[in-house]
C-alpha cells in the first residue's frame, strides 16, 4: 500500500516536470546560441525522463499525474512573452529560466519537507529533480 505522502511528492514532482518542459518550449525557438539551445534541449530531455519514471510510479499507485498550476503556467506564460518582447536576448532567455529553476527547486524542498514520510523512491525523484533544477541554473550563469 503507497502512502498518501508518496502519491502527493510524485503528483508535485509531475506537476513540476511538466511546468519545466513548458518552460523551455516557450523560449526554444526564441534562443540564438546553438550552445544554449543545447543545453535547454538536453535539460529538457532530462525532465521527460525523469517525467516518464514519475508517471509509471504513480501508475503503479492507480494515480494520474498532476498538471501545474494554471495561475502559475498562465503568469510563467505572461512574464516570459512580456520579456522577450522588450529583449529578445539569450540573456533575457537565460534569465527567465535561471528564476523558474530557482522557483521550481524552492517548492520541490518545501514539498519534501512537507511529505516527509513519502517512500525513498518519490524522495530520490523529487532530489534527481532538484539537481536537474540546479544543473540547469548554472549552466545559464554564463548567458546572464
Amino acid at each position: 500500500m503507497i502512502n498518501h505522502d508518496t502519491v502527493e511528492l510524485l503528483k508535485e514532482c509531475n506537476a513540476g516536470i511538466k511546468m519545466g518542459v513548458n518552460s523551455i518550449d516557450d523560449v526554444l525557438d526564441k534562443v540564438k546560441d546553438e550552445n544554449l539551445k543545447d543545453i535547454l534541449i538536453h535539460s529538457k530531455e532530462e525532465h521527460q525522463q525523469l517525467g516518464s519514471e514519475t508517471h509509471s510510479l504513480l501508475n503503479e499507485c492507480d494515480e494520474c499525474g498532476k498538471d501545474p498550476n494554471i495561475m502559475a503556467q498562465g503568469m510563467s506564460w505572461l512574464k516570459t512573452n512580456v520579456m522577450l518582447a522588450m529583449e529578445n536576448t539569450d540573456k533575457t532567455v537565460a534569465d527567465l529560466i535561471t528564476d523558474g529553476c530557482d522557483m521550481g527547486t524552492k517548492s520541490l524542498n518545501k514539498y519534501l519537507n512537507q511529505y516527509e514520510a513519502a517512500s525513498q523512491d518519490a524522495k530520490d525523484i523529487a532530489k534527481r529533480l532538484i539537481k536537474i533544477e540546479d544543473n540547469l541554473a548554472a549552466e545559464m550563469r554564463c548567458y546572464l
